[in-house]
């Protein structure tokens, strides 16, 4: 049901935009409220959740992970007293005042709205694509790299941007070989980026090159149908995994007919600014950036419309102040959930002969699944996970409080396909992350990706 108070300012999205923006919200005594997305449009954290090291971001001269940077942003926003919620926004009505979001899971209204939704991955559309999506094709290298399916095998990655570059070279450590398809005759890679890529003696370019078509056996991909686009000759490049990061496209379909999109779909922002044509109602990061594209812009424009937004409340009489703890920024830590949960998960001890417990819940490691697939009769849910996939870190928090709920009536055992391939492959795991429950020695339901916390609980209740 809608609650009768009025949120200050709701933030749509997450990433370096959406953070920034809670954080400087927060510090304003504003108490955001963010909707940080589930599925929809990517996974919670943005496309940084799907990187390996970022080395521009000011201030970490030694590098750091996309997900770890998030993980902060994250942690920082929480403490600054932003209300944190992992839910898609499914509608935004924008033609009242209080404007009203509709989320997954509850309606709230808003006296400001701040839009960092970003973009989401695009798809070729080859003609077999459906049938190998996810049995050797994938839109993020990072996350799906590591699964034993691509691992001694030749790889193909089309594209010829950062996001191809950096995935090439991540690649060159599980597949034999990389071959990347690029349509032009140069790559539109940073300097840096392009170095790696031309001197890595595992990375092939082929330039003038465009994917037609992908083909495979007994369901799993083995080849890449390509074309010349100077001589029109098509020839097969043999493989077992093909990546796309061919670029992104913007997350604005609940605001069509509402807000000002350019052609391609972004928000069109007043210029010089990221206010929309509606006022009280900002756009920050990827949804209304496509030339920059960069988690340091998302986050200067994340800090933009937070310092609008409490401007429009306070000249509009709008404002309600939330005061901080003194000193620490804290806040209650119900406003605060996945957060919480999150530190169950930061320090895993694997589960071993000396330390296994069979009444337990949660477990670590190969050795715990063996055991207890042959010495329990309650419901075993195995994460496959890898430790450079951002979803797999989003994911953690909502699995660990669906566990809390079953403690003592089932079992809950982390994999790390990198350290445990043999297992992985056995199970058949194609990309990470991949969820299997299985009871009295049957598989009984898996779920790929990230899905609504509501699925993982029906899916437990269904066999407890």
């Amino acid at each position: 049901m809608m609650e009768n108070a009025v949120e200050n300012v709701v933030i749509i999205g997450s990433g370096p935009a959406g953070y920034t923006a809670a954080i400087y919200a927060g510090r304003a005594n504003l108490k955001p409220l963010m909707f940080e997305g589930q599925q929809a449009g990517g996974v919670p954290g943005g496309q940084l959740m799907t990187t390996t090291e970022v080395e521009n971001f000011p201030g970490f001269p030694e590098g750091i992970t996309g997900p770890e940077l998030m993980v902060r942003m994250k942690a920082q926003a929480a403490r600054w007293g932003a209300e944190l919620h992992t839910e898609d926004v499914v509608s935004v009505d924008l033609s009242q005042r209080p404007f009203v979001v509709t989320s997954t899971d509850r309606t709230v209204r808003a006296n400001s709205i701040i839009i960092a939704t970003g973009a989401t991955a695009k798809r070729l559309g080859l003609p077999s694509e459906t049938q190998y999506w996810n049995s050797g094709m994938s839109a993020c290298a990072i996350c799906d790299g590591a699964s034993p399916l691509f691992k001694n095998a030749p790889l193909v990655i089309i594209g010829g941007g950062d996001t191809a570059a950096e995935e090439a070279v991540y690649l060159t450590k599980y597949g034999t070989h990389v071959h990347m398809l690029v349509r032009g005759d140069k790559l539109r890679a940073s300097k840096a980026m392009q170095d790696r890529v031309l001197n890595n003696p595992k990375i092939t370019v082929h330039w003038n090159t465009e994917a037609v078509d992908v083909f495979g056996e007994s369901g799993f991909l083995t080849g890449v149908k390509v074309r010349d686009r100077l001589t029109q000759e098509t020839r097969d490049i043999s493989a077992k995994g093909l990546f796309y990061a061919i670029g992104h496209s913007p997350n604005t379909g609940i605001f069509k007919g509402q807000l000002d999109l350019d052609e391609t779909g972004y928000i069109v922002p007043q210029i010089g600014t990221v206010k929309t044509n509606v006022e009280g109602v900002y756009a920050a990061g990827d949804v209304q950036d496509h030339e920059y594209r960069q988690a340091i812009t998302a986050a200067g424009t994340g800090c933009a419309a937070a310092l609008l937004a409490e401007r429009y409340l306070s000249m509009n009489g709008l404002e309600i102040e939330f005061h901080q703890a003194e000193n620490t920024g804290a806040i209650a830590e119900e406003s605060k959930p996945e957060a919480k949960a999150e530190t169950k998960t930061e320090t895993k001890v694997v589960t071993t002969s000396a330390n296994f417990d069979v009444t337990a819940t949660r477990y670590v490691g190969g050795f715990a699944l063996r055991k207890l697939y042959h010495e329990t009769d309650r419901l075993i849910m195995v994460k496959y996970s890898s430790p450079t996939c951002g979803p797999c870190h989003s994911l953690s928090p909502i699995l660990s409080k669906v566990v809390d709920e079953f403690d003592g009536r089932m079992h809950y055992i982390e994999i790390d396909v990198t350290e445990d391939p043999e297992i992985a492959e056995s199970a058949g795991v194609v990309g990470t992350p991949t969820i299997q429950f299985f009871k009295n020695k049957d598989k009984v339901a898996e779920l790929m990706g990230v899905k609504p916390k509501s699925l993982y609980r029906e899916t437990i209740e269904t066999y407890v």
